[in-house]
């Protein structure tokens, strides 16, 4: 592990009961995430790749709390971010952020836009006044390529692509340190992807940002990571730098996922 990284994860490990099946009958359940381990040095990006069902989205959501793991250990600049609580649970929490897969579901289609990228406001700065919420949230959205009409619209009258783009500026509105996009553009055409990847990568360089990009593609991957780990049945079985994992991959299974994409760009 490394010294004085963002976020030290050891032996993290979810394991999901099964009601029926061959498994349960068995007594044995198929872990989700089976003893993860890494290191996240500030300001790298990490992706994350797998099939889907590998247990990469369980992952994500361990690792900001959204669900809890049976066991493992996960150190957010030092602190144990596993037993923080209280007033120290919401310091951290505020810390780190997550962008959803997709886009519309994860926006409240009975809220305006402005309100859904404040309301983390609201939730940790409650002392700022109304106005100045509202002012945050214009220049968020300004930042990731929505002009300040976008506020009083709801988000059906949105794109796809736009609606990541509210989904982005909803999650750096904190000014957080980590931000874990979780397949945040499987959900969109190619085209509209690259530019989203083009938005997270400029806004990493913008907002001194540490990035954990998940995603079940090679390209996307190869396309904004600096270290990449491959995810198959709940385990990584190969990390490294992203170069050496897309041009030189040791794991047989990565070797199978490079072989699947023709002509993937080098990093």
């Amino acid at each position: 592990m490394g010294a004085g990284a963002l976020l030290e994860v050891r032996d993290l490990r979810k394991t999901y009961p099964l009601a029926s099946g061959a498994f349960a009958a068995s007594g044995r359940s198929p872990a989700a995430v089976d003893g993860v381990s890494f290191s996240l040095p500030a300001g790298e990006t990490l992706g994350i790749v797998g099939e889907s069902g590998c247990g990469k989205t369980t992952l994500a959501r361990m690792l900001l709390r959204l669900i809890e793991p049976d066991s493992g250990e996960i150190d957010y600049r030092g602190q144990n971010w596993l037993q923080a609580r209280g007033a120290n649970l919401r310091t951290l929490r505020r810390r780190m952020q997550m962008v959803f897969q997709d886009p519309v579901a994860s926006l409240n289609p009975r809220m305006r836009v402005g309100t859904i990228v404040a309301e983390p406001l609201a939730i940790h700065e409650a002392s700022l006044s109304r106005a100045q919420r509202r002012q945050r949230a214009a220049a968020m959205l300004e930042a990731v390529g929505l002009g300040p009409e976008a506020l009083d619209r709801y988000p059906h009258e949105f794109s796809g692509g736009q609606r990541q783009r509210i989904g982005i500026a909803r999650a750096l509105i904190l000014r957080p340190e980590l931000v874990v996009a979780d397949e945040p553009v499987s959900a969109l055409d190619v085209s509209i992807g690259a530019q989203i990847l083009e938005l997270l990568a400029r806004l990493q360089s913008d907002f001194s940002l540490t990035l954990i990009l998940i995603s079940h593609s090679l390209p996307v991957v190869a396309q904004l990571a600096s270290r990449v780990a491959v995810m198959q049945a709940g385990r990584f079985v190969e990390e490294g730098a992203a170069a050496q994992v897309l041009s030189a991959p040791r794991h047989p299974y990565t070797q199978s996922l490079l072989a699947a994409v023709p002509g993937i760009p080098s990093a």
